[in-house]
């Protein structure tokens, strides 16, 4: 096994870990990173590999089993122990892990035999990884952002998200356009929390295609003006709306029952 050793914040492979913290450079080499030794862990075990894998001198000596696992698991990835004041350089997170991979973006295309999920303008990157999460467990494996949602690539996306990045179909709509589109192979039913059908009362024989919008903004008005459902979930008057993550799994999970 050819593991590699890095003591230099010049070195190649560190700089371009610090790098993939910026969008335009996850964007640019179609990378990503992940510092999570179980979002790792489950990735490998589902078939996933990685392109690089780091592990810091420090993780080897407390976390001797888990080192030998991702090294062994990890068959094409260039592995590499790198000085822990280097986690430190190129980290995103207040307390480094000790662990970090360098993954491929995902590329699966959109199954249109499969339901879908889109997100329309949801910024905040903790709700976009958590509805992934929760859009994979209840077979939504398609998701659609727009250019106004969280990178699904941000760390925090990833984190919230779990393994269920490199498992799904997710495209990015940047056009806008896809929904137009794909009308004709899905029901477009919007999430609306101020009008429209209760949810007990739908039904389609079609693909639904779920579209969630921000909190604060709603869902715009151009993709409103196209769905075909607008769907409410009744609360208590005492709240004014749900976290659209929590909204997302309650929808999903009643949808994957029709």
């Amino acid at each position: 096994m050819d593991i590699k050793k890095i003591s230099s914040s010049e070195n190649e492979q560190i700089r371009l870990l610090k790098k993939l913290g910026q969008k335009k450079y996850r964007d640019e080499y179609g990378k990503f990173v992940v510092e999570n030794y179980a979002i790792i862990h489950d990735a490998l075990i589902g078939g996933f590999d990685c392109e690089s894998l780091f592990v810091t001198d420090v993780f080897v000596k407390k976390q001797d089993e888990k080192t030998a696992f991702l090294f062994a698991k990890a068959k094409t990835a260039e592995k590499y122990v790198i000085d822990d004041r280097l986690n430190k350089k190129f980290s995103e997170l207040d307390c480094p892990s000790g662990v970090a991979a360098i993954c491929k973006k995902n590329k699966n295309k959109i199954d249109l035999k499969l339901p879908a999920v889109y997100l329309n303008g949801i910024s905040d990157p903790g709700n976009v990884g958590t509805i992934m999460r929760t859009a994979l467990a209840f077979g939504f494996r398609n998701i659609i952002v727009d250019s106004g949602c969280a990178d699904i690539y941000n760390p925090k996306t990833i984190s919230a998200a779990k393994d269920s990045v490199f498992k799904l179909n997710i495209i990015e709509d940047t056009n806008g356009d896809w929904l137009l589109k794909n009308r004709d192979n899905y029901c477009l039913v919007s999430a609306n929390s101020n009008k429209g059908k209760e949810l007990k009362d739908f039904s389609t024989k079609k693909k639904i295609c779920l579209i969630l919008g921000s909190e604060s903004h709603g869902i715009s008005k151009d993709v409103l003006d196209i769905v075909d459902e607008n769907i409410k979930i009744n609360i208590s008057s005492e709240i004014e709306s749900l976290n659209v993550a929590s909204a997302a799994a309650i929808l999903l999970h009643n949808f994957s029952t029709l």
